[in-house]
């Protein structure tokens, strides 16, 4: 399984919470160094709380489901 791969598993278990709230997260990247890119989207992509959603939703659910994750950025 490649790390991609992982990343997109680990992804849809945020996914149905940002989709009851109308929104969604879609894998843009993963760099070299284990930076993932993400873009947030629907009702997320405008939300004044998306940046924590960010950092304490997604990020944290990466990290711990894929070890190589060293930070996630919305693009």
């Amino acid at each position: 399984m490649t790390l991609r791969e992982k990343i997109e598993g680990a992804l849809q278990k945020v996914r149905p919470s940002l989709q009851a709230d109308g929104g969604d997260v879609q894998l843009v990247d993963v760099d070299q160094d284990g930076l993932v890119k993400v873009k947030l989207m629907g009702a997320c992509g405008g939300c004044p709380m998306s940046q924590m959603t960010l950092k304490m939703g997604i990020e944290k659910i990466l990290k711990q489901n894929v070890p190589e994750v060293t930070g996630v950025q919305s693009v």
